[in-house]
C-alpha cells in the first residue's frame, strides 16, 4: 500500500512512507527538520485542548463536493453515512443537510464532547479508523474530513471495508487556501515555509488497496469570511503550530498578523479563498 499524502493540503507534510522510523515536518524557521513517530502522535493528539477554537475557526466544506462523494451511494434509502475522524463535527452537519443518517467516529475526547455539544441528536461515538465501533455492513459511506492523513492505511482500510455495505463508498475531503492568489501565497511562505512547497503532491498516488481500485479525485472551490486576527486564530489550530512552544508560536502568529494587515487585501474583512480536494472510491 502505497502512503498516505500526509496533509500536504492543510497540515504539513508528515510522513514519507507508513511505518517509517521517522517523519518530515517543518521546523521552527520553515527548514524541514526529522522528528520521531513520537512528535507525530503529539501531533495528531494535539487538537484536543484547542477544541472550541478548532470549531469556531476551521472552514466547512461545499455542499458540491460533500454531494459529489456521496453520489455513488446517493439512491440508497435510508442512505447510512459514517464521519470518520469526525473532530468537532464540522463536516457532520454538512452530511446532516443531505438527509443522510450519520454517525460520527473519533478518537480524541475533546473533539468528540465539541461535536456532542454542538450536534446533540448525533450518534457520536468514541472510536478511531484503526478500531470502528460499528457493525459489519452497517454503513453505505464513509466520509473523512481532513483526517486520513492521520489514519495508519494499513490498519484502516481493513476496517472501513468491513463495516462498509457491498459497492459502498470512501471519500475524502481536504481544505487548502488557494495559492493561485498572490496574497495567500505569501501567507503561506510565513505560515508554513517549505511545507507548501509540498501541497500539489498528486492523491494519485494514494492507493487504498484491492478493496477500494478505482480512486477519483475532484476539486471545489469556496471562501472563508475572514479578518486577520480570525485568519490567525486559524492558522493556531494547526497541529505544527500548536505544539510548538508558547514564545515561537507567538511570535509566528505575530509575524502573520504583520503581513496581513500590511497588505490591502487583507486590512479589513475578507474572503480568503479555498480549494477543497475530494476523492471517493467505491469498494469492490
Amino acid at each position: 500500500m502505497s502512503p498516505v499524502f500526509a496533509g500536504y493540503w492543510h497540515e504539513p507534510p508528515e510522513r514519507t512512507r507508513l511505518g517509517a522510523p521517522t517523519v518530515v515536518t517543518v521546523g521552527a524557521m520553515g527548514h524541514p527538520s526529522e522528528v520521531t513517530p513520537e512528535t507525530h502522535a503529539r501531533r495528531a493528539s494535539s487538537f484536543g485542548a484547542q477544541a472550541a477554537a478548532y470549531a469556531a475557526e476551521r472552514p466547512g466544506y461545499p455542499e458540491a463536493a460533500v454531494r459529489w462523494v456521496l453520489e455513488p451511494v446517493s439512491g440508497r434509502s435510508p442512505l447510512r453515512v459514517l464521519d470518520l475522524g469526525a473532530g468537532t463535527g464540522k463536516l457532520t452537519a454538512s452530511l446532516l443537510r443531505t438527509g443522510a443518517e450519520v454517525v460520527a467516529v473519533e478518537p480524541d475526547s475533546g473533539m468528540l464532547a465539541e461535536l456532542r455539544r454542538a450536534l446533540p441528536g448525533v450518534r457520536a461515538l468514541a472510536g478511531s479508523a484503526e478500531r470502528i465501533p460499528l457493525a459489519d455492513g452497517s454503513v453505505d459511506a464513509i466520509v473523512v474530513g481532513q483526517a486520513m492523513h492521520w489514519f495508519d492505511l494499513d490498519r484502516a482500510v481493513p476496517e472501513m471495508s468491513r463495516v462498509l455495505t457491498p459497492g459502498g463508498v470512501v471519500g475524502g475531503l481536504w481544505n487548502r487556501e488557494d495559492d493561485d492568489v498572490p496574497w495567500v501565497r505569501g501567507y503561506q511562505e510565513i505560515a508554513r515555509g517549505w511545507a507548501a512547497v509540498r501541497r500539489r503532491e498528486s492523491v494519485a498516488e494514494l492507493d487504498l488497496g484491492p478493496r477500494f481500485p478505482a480512486l477519483e479525485q475532484e476539486t471545489f472551490r469556496h471562501f472563508q469570511r475572514r479578518t486577520v486576527d480570525s485568519l490567525a486564530a486559524t492558522l493556531g489550530t494547526h497541529s505544527h503550530v500548536l505544539v510548538m512552544p508558547e514564545e515561537e508560536r507567538a511570535a509566528l502568529l505575530d509575524r502573520v498578523r504583520a503581513y496581513l494587515r500590511a497588505i490591502p487585501e487583507t486590512a479589513g474583512e475578507f474572503d480568503l479563498p479555498l480549494v477543497t480536494l475530494t476523492i471517493r472510491a467505491t469498494r469492490a
